[in-house]
């Protein structure tokens, strides 16, 4: 039994195509299988923690949309008993798709949910803030500052997209990136890594925390991410100068690995952040609202997943 986890919505409404598509394959495969379709942010949680917990009997949940998706799916397993999780790519931007060399195309990756012949036991994050300590976990990656104002931005204008029945797709990370870049102002901060190493920085754009190396629709950031290792790469942006953050921007948009001034990378288990104001948080693109204190950490090897 298959249990798929669809948000119609994802991509501007390619989510329910996809699963039109996957579904009348599946039907000609004689496959058993169950389809939930989300309608509002939280759906998919629910329906994993609905279909994992107390479950002691091998779950296979198969998640239909983009990485907001399979990672509200993530943060719902219960892991009771076995769980098995695939992923079939119907989102705009597809980082974990892109790290993982998923097929593209639906239905190849249906095809390889069916007849499976590799499994990863992979890592996740948990990104935790708030005064009540909420907790979120993410599979791609999480980020505070300027690239989580952009994903925060990109939720509103894909809703008003919807409703009025166009979208635009990658060039609404290009458009209000630009935006976000005009209006981004640095903070004073510093980060504690793996409860020993403090750093401090005095012109903070943004942090991003990955188990996989891309984010945003693309964006190299963390080059030798490995989300099986069970390490986070943390990425800051920092310049006293805004113009200096456009070299650094292009290169991740377009794979370089190089390294250039104003942009550190480290590797830990787990992360600490302090800024001297609250800025925008994201975890896999959803929003988290505004932060000044999080707490980042790599849960290693839990999550089995088709490949």
């Amino acid at each position: 039994m298959y249990h798929f986890i669809i948000n119609p919505n994802a991509s501007g409404g390619r989510g329910l195509k996809v699963w039109r598509k996957a579904e009348k394959a599946l039907k000609r495969r004689g496959a058993e299988y169950q389809a939930f379709l989300t309608e509002k942010k939280g759906d998919a949680a629910a329906f994993a923690a609905e279909l994992t917990s107390g479950c002691k009997e091998p779950r296979t949940l198969v998640a239909v949309g983009g990485d907001g998706t399979v990672g509200e799916v993530a943060g719902g397993l219960a892991f009771s008993g076995p769980v098995t999780l695939g992923y079939i790519p119907a989102g705009s931007g597809n980082d974990l798709a892109r790290s993982l060399r998923l097929p593209k195309k639906p239905l190849k990756s249906l095809e390889k949910i069916l007849d499976p012949g590799a499994y990863k036991l992979l890592d996740y994050g948990v990104v935790s803030y708030g005064s009540r300590s909420e907790h979120r976990r993410f599979m791609v990656s999480a980020g505070i500052g300027m690239d989580a104002a952009v994903c925060g931005n990109i939720a509103q204008v894909r809703e008003k997209q919807r409703k009025k029945g166009i979208f635009l797709g990658k060039w609404n990370y290009l458009v209000l990136g630009i935006r976000q870049l005009i209006l981004a102002k640095p903070v004073k901060g510093y980060l504690i890594l793996d409860s020993t190493k403090r750093v401090e920085f005095n012109h903070i754009y943004f942090v991003s925390f990955h188990i996989h190396p891309y984010e945003g629709g693309g964006f190299l950031f963390a080059p030798g991410a490995d989300p099986c290792d069970g390490r986070l790469d943390v990425r800051v942006v920092h310049q006293d100068r805004k113009l200096r953050l456009i070299p650094i921007l292009l290169a991740a948009l377009l794979g370089s690995r190089r390294n250039y001034p104003g942009s550190r990378l480290y590797s830990c288990r787990e992360a600490e952040i302090h800024l001297e104001r609250e800025m925008p948080v994201h975890y896999d693109g959803e929003s988290g609202g505004k932060q000044k204190n999080l707490h980042v950490r790599c849960i290693s090897s839990k999550i089995r997943m088709i490949v």
